[in-house]
Order: structure tokens, then sequence, then C-alpha cells
């Protein structure tokens, strides 16, 4: 559980330096150790919006919402991947 602890506050340390890529690796480490953890899949979540890689956000949304259903964060950020996706997609018809 130390161990845990110590990648989540090193991801989020990441995040706050906006070192998204490194702080999304160390919340994939942390889901290695607990699956349950639920705000290391949100945190990691904000990780892929900012990188825009909105299918991976989504995912990590869903896997919370599965888990916690009214999760505030889990809804947010998976409206965001959603968002994200149809203005991709938008813009992949206009080529």
């Amino acid at each position: 559980m130390e161990k845990f602890k110590r990648l989540k506050n090193e991801g989020n340390d990441f995040v706050k330096m906006g070192e998204y890529e490194e702080a999304a690796n160390k919340y994939s480490e942390c889901m290695k150790l607990n699956t349950e953890e639920c705000t290391v899949y949100t945190n990691r979540a904000l990780c892929y919006l900012k990188l825009y890689k909105y299918e991976e956000a989504k995912q990590d949304c869903d896997h919370v919402l599965q888990i916690e259903d009214s999760n505030i964060k889990a809804f947010y950020r998976r409206a965001l991947a959603y968002k994200g996706l149809q203005v991709r997609k938008k813009n992949m018809a206009g080529i």
C-alpha cells in the first residue's frame, strides 16, 4: 500500500508540473497494485484528456462508473472525452 501511495503522489506531482505522459505512467503503475482505486483512473483520464487521447480517457471513466456509478469526476471527464471524440470525428469528415 505504501508503494501505491508513493506512485500516486508522484503522478500527482507530474500533473502539477504539466507532465501528463509521465503522470499517466505513474497512475498505470498504481493500477497494477490496486485496480479498485477509482481516483487513479479519473486522474489518468485527466492526463489522457490533456494528451488528446479521448478514447483512453473514456475507457478509464467507464471503468470507474462500473465501480462507482455516481462518481462526478468520471461523468465529467467522460463527457469531455466524448466531446473530444466528436470534434475529432468532425475534423476527419472535413478532410
